[in-house]
């Protein structure tokens, strides 16, 4: 083996080289073996010099690699995934590559065998191994060895954080003075934060009283400023602002706020504290505020006004800290939607998508020996059918009722309509959607064929029912179709990435049409639509640019010919 200036054992690119030149392995093996690793590597996106020639640091991410995004067939990739298990363990029998990494140096390794604690053991092992390729004796352990094998981790691609510190820490810290030999020095361990500062039992009942009485608000019907009526909140959005509150409260105490002062909701609300919570919370973020911190200057002024507990003058003043964050807002898509969106625009991954729901619809056909596995299946597929040409909201998926939201209008051969009322929908805005002749036909099917085996002899018109009386749970339901979709695609997608992807395609076909995709989504407004897609028109531009360049490229090539 040649050293690896990159990893401290050997990689892929070491394997291949030793398998190629190894005459007792018949020719077909040492080819097979050889292309696979080259294949592996390539689908896990990283150079062979990169990626140890070890079974068990790469069998995780064999694991969650997907036949589908590498263009290959299931069978092939599993021949694969096969084939580098073979000739991984081929070389650690065969050639004495350390199974489990770098080997220990003798004093590392005399030190391993002292440890009794097998977890403690286990989290050390790499760490020893590492400083053991380096030559970091026991005694010159250090925070600078330690920071040294994080940053060979992050070149390794794995995570290095404050738990992996703190844990690492531990592991070493709870055998000082206990073990014979083993170094004196302790390593730093990370701050773990408080799950709760201070109980909200240690502060004024009025304050409490008064949190009460606004939570309980929230489950009553109520009105805005101009009249409109607000339905209630459900539970969980209650117990989320419940704890916003209880944690700026939590805040203000932090900041020197006397806890005895904050008698009320009008005193933690008031102007002068307030300020001082959100520009901890601003501070502690960075830079740039988070959405939460945003989130929450907006929502101490609805509370203001929807308690009536602060004047006039002062619910301005809070208006002005709150225009002064919203400045701050992030436009457009989060980082991890603008990574799903250029997967989904790339050649091939939306129509692996939208064809998921016929196969789907085969594979429930094909489960008649497994009536329940059979129908779970085909609703998947009726969900992704109706996802794909109409990307609601999953609370209104589930929420379908057949003849009140989805209907045939002009008798039983024609095709379906989906349609929500005002009062359905959360921004209050009615959806209407013609479901394509495909769609209707997988519906169809589901509905007459497989949804009585899920009703369990029950009359009930929801279109996705659930194990009791209702609907399928919402997160039950977007988990299953999040699932099924990379089971058979290999693509993450949420049921809300749904809209995304409608709204990319959309303008994608149709650059700056933002009116468009606001009517698909339902969104209230267009400034909505452009916001969220702030960021797009720039792929859009680097596609229209390069389609330019690749004329130019064609007339030269013509030119040549």
């Amino acid at each position: 083996m040649t050293e690896n200036p990159i990893l401290i054992e050997p990689s892929f690119a070491d394997a291949i080289a030793v398998i190629a030149c190894a005459a007792e392995l018949p020719e077909d093996k040492r080819r097979h073996w050889t292309t696979s690793l080259r294949q592996i590597a390539k689908l896990l996106d990283k150079a062979p010099e990169l990626i140890p020639a070890r079974y068990s640091a790469v069998r995780a991410a064999l694991l969650h690699l997907h036949h589908a995004s590498g263009g290959l067939t299931a069978k092939t990739l599993q021949n694969h995934k096969s084939n580098v298990k073979s000739a991984l363990f081929w070389l650690a029998h065969e050639k004495g590559i350390p199974e489990y990494g770098a080997p220990l140096s003798p004093a590392w390794a005399e030190l391993r065998t002292k440890i009794k604690n097998a977890v403690a053991r286990l989290r050390l092992s790499s760490f020893m191994r590492f400083c053991s390729a380096n030559n970091v004796a026991p005694n010159d352990v250090d925070e600078s060895a330690v920071d040294r094998f994080g940053e060979y981790r992050l070149r390794c691609g794995k995570p290095v954080d404050d738990a992996f510190r703190r844990l690492l820490a531990r592991a070493w810290n709870e055998n000082v003075g206990i073990l014979p030999g083993w170094p004196a020095r302790r390593l730093a361990e990370p701050a773990v934060k408080a799950a709760v500062d201070i109980a909200w039992e240690a502060f004024l009942a009025g304050l409490r009283r008064d949190l009460d009485g606004y939570l309980r608000g929230l489950t009553k019907i109520r009105k805005t400023r101009k009249g409109q009526r607000i339905r209630p909140l459900k539970e969980a959005t209650i117990r989320t602002r419940q704890a916003e509150i209880q944690a700026a409260a939590r805040m203000a105490v932090k900041v020197g706020v006397a806890i005895e002062s904050l008698n009320s909701l009008a005193a933690l609300l008031a102007p002068d504290v307030a300020e001082k919570v959100l520009n901890a919370y601003w501070e502690k973020n960075g830079d740039n505020p988070k959405l939460y911190t945003i989130d929450l200057a907006a929502r101490f002024l609805s509370i203001a006004r929807e308690t009536k507990c602060l004047s006039d003058e002062d619910c301005e003043r809070l208006n002005e800290i709150r225009q002064t964050l919203e400045e701050r807002r992030p436009e457009g898509l989060t980082d991890k939607n603008i990574e799903f969106l250029r997967q989904v625009l790339s050649p091939g991954v939306w129509r692996r998508i939208v064809k998921l729901p016929a196969a789907l619809m085969a594979e429930a056909r094909r489960d008649h020996h497994a009536p329940l596995r059979a129908a779970v299946t085909a609703q998947l597929a009726a969900a992704i059918a109706i996802l794909s040409v109409a990307p609601v909201r999953i609370a209104n998926l589930t929420a379908i009722r057949l003849g009140k939201n989805l209907s045939k209008p002009d008798g039983p051969n024609s095709n379906y309509w989906l349609h929500f009322p005002e009062h359905d929908v959360k921004n209050r805005m009615r959806l209407m959607y013609p479901l394509e002749p495909f769609v209707t036909r997988i519906v169809d099917e589901y509905v007459h064929e497989f949804r009585p085996t899920l009703l369990r002899g029950r009359d009930a018109d929801w279109l996705f029912p659930g194990l009791s009386e209702g609907p399928k749970g919402k997160v039950a339901f977007s988990g299953q179709i999040t699932e099924r979709i990379w089971k058979h695609t290999g693509v993450r997608m949420t049921t809300h990435q749904f809209r995304h992807a409608a709204g990319a395609l959309i303008l994608k076909r149709r650059p700056g049409e933002y009116e468009l995709v606001r009517q698909l989504l339902g969104h209230r407004s267009v400034e909505t639509t452009i916001n969220c897609y702030i960021g797009f028109d720039m792929i859009q531009a680097s596609e229209i640019y390069t389609e330019i360049v690749m004329e130019h490229l064609d007339q030269d090539l013509e030119a040549a010919e």
